[in-house]
């Protein structure tokens, strides 16, 4: 169902980036403003930024389609995310679909990326304040930083290729070669079949589903359901109202910028990290910037890796087609628990100023709670969901226990008890 969440949003990801790409102009050339919007007539604008405005405001069904568009981009990476934690959790990725997880977890890169590149299009305020924010992660990276920022914005931030080069990217590139990983997933969960609950006649050895007739009209269903949800939402929901930002100039930032919540871990990262720096052979390395960008690579990379960590370290390299049940798993599932933390913890990283003036605390004690709970919260929810897990294993044990029991006691045993 999950998978199928995610299919069907990059459908309606696809069908509504045709439409826009239509009216959208990706240039930075500056032009006036003289559409619908009053507040914005006669100001300065790039054409990126005046096309958005014109699909906005001029362009029938034009904002319900943009906004569709982005809700679709969250709902896509939102089901990734919980997609791959399910099969994380339950066991899904053993032998034979190591692959097909790391195909699932290049699908989630990708969509971050996606996701990251088409938020900037529009060359709004709000966008390229996020911009800059990437702008130094980039210039932090040793050797090659100073040089990176020229190849992706056509010169020293913000460019001018910047729009041009991230819509290349965001239509062409990132599109294609997610359409390949779904069609690489798809062969591979035919050729292996979805993996099964422990039932009757299911085994290791067999896989028992639904006949393929069935299982195609479920997942077309299925896949209008979720296409209508996201339009309801796209109707009912302000997403990225760049009007309200205005045009994107380099000596201005928005007040409150946040990043969407699948960059928030890495701008979370940034906002708590010292500002230290250190000088060697004649360079600057910027550890603020370079030490969240290596954690946050580490966390990903280990995620994509874990299906081969795991069999390396348990010695376990049997095909599994039937799912654990977690609490069976204390130790994978105690380490997902600790990693989701982390993710949460840079989360709330990621708004210290807004949780500072909302609830009038020190935004320099809201970033040291941060700091210490990215390495105090994870060890403890590791603990806690460990011996958890192994508390429901001892309940399971006891109800097992009962219930043999009950099966072996004779019926003036039971009678007699039950009288007591």
């Amino acid at each position: 169902m999950l998978g199928e969440i995610c299919l069907s949003s990059f459908l309606v990801l696809i069908v509504t980036g045709v439409y826009l790409s239509f009216y959208f102009h990706p240039s930075s050339a500056p032009v006036r403003y003289q559409g619908s919007y009053v507040p914005l007539q006669g100001q300065l604008v790039s054409e990126a930024f005046n096309s958005t405005m014109d699909i906005s405001f001029d362009i029938r069904g034009g904002l319900l389609i943009r906004q569709a568009h982005h809700w679709a981009a969250l709902v896509f990476v939102a089901g990734m995310l919980v997609h791959m934690m399910r099969v994380f959790f339950t066991g899904a990725f053993r032998k034979p679909r190591e692959l097909n997880w790391v195909f699932g977890f290049l699908l989630l890169t990708l969509g971050m990326f996606g996701g990251l590149t088409g938020y900037d299009l529009p060359d709004d305020l709000l966008s390229g304040t996020g911009l800059a924010v990437v702008n130094g992660t980039l210039l932090s990276v040793p050797i090659i930083g100073t040089f990176l920022p020229w190849f992706f914005f056509g010169g020293e931030f913000p460019g001018d290729d910047l729009v041009a080069r991230f819509n290349t990217i965001y239509v062409l590139v990132i599109p294609a070669a997610m359409l390949l990983l779904i069609v690489a997933h798809a062969v591979l969960t035919l050729r292996h079949k979805h993996t099964q609950y422990p039932g009757p006649g299911r085994t290791d050895k067999n896989v028992v589903g639904l006949p393929f007739k069935v299982h195609a009209v479920e997942t077309a269903a299925f896949g209008l359901m979720v296409c209508g949800f996201i339009f309801v939402i796209a109707a009912i929901a302000q997403i990225n109202p760049i009007w309200q930002y205005g045009p994107y100039r380099a000596d201005q930032v928005s007040a409150g910028s946040q990043p969407d919540r699948y960059m928030g871990v890495a701008d979370g990262l940034l906002r708590v990290m010292p500002g230290w720096e250190i000088d060697a052979w004649g360079h600057t390395l910027a550890l603020d910037n370079f030490i969240p960008l290596g954690v946050g690579v580490g966390l990903f990379l280990t995620l994509g890796a874990y299906p081969f960590i795991e069999s390396w370290v348990t010695g376990d390299d049997r095909e599994r087609h039937l799912l654990d049940c977690p609490r069976n798993r204390p130790v994978r599932t105690a380490l997902g628990a600790a990693w989701l933390s982390v993710y949460a913890v840079a989360l709330l990283g990621a708004a210290n100023d807004l949780i500072a003036t909302r609830f009038h605390v020190s935004v320099n004690a809201v970033t040291w709670t941060v700091r210490i709970g990215l390495f105090a919260v994870p060890l403890v929810v590791f603990a806690v969901t460990k011996r958890w897990a192994l508390a429901l294993q001892w309940r399971d044990r006891e109800n097992a226990a009962r219930t043999r029991d009950r099966r072996h006691q004779t019926p003036s045993a039971r009678r007699v008890r039950r009288g007591a």
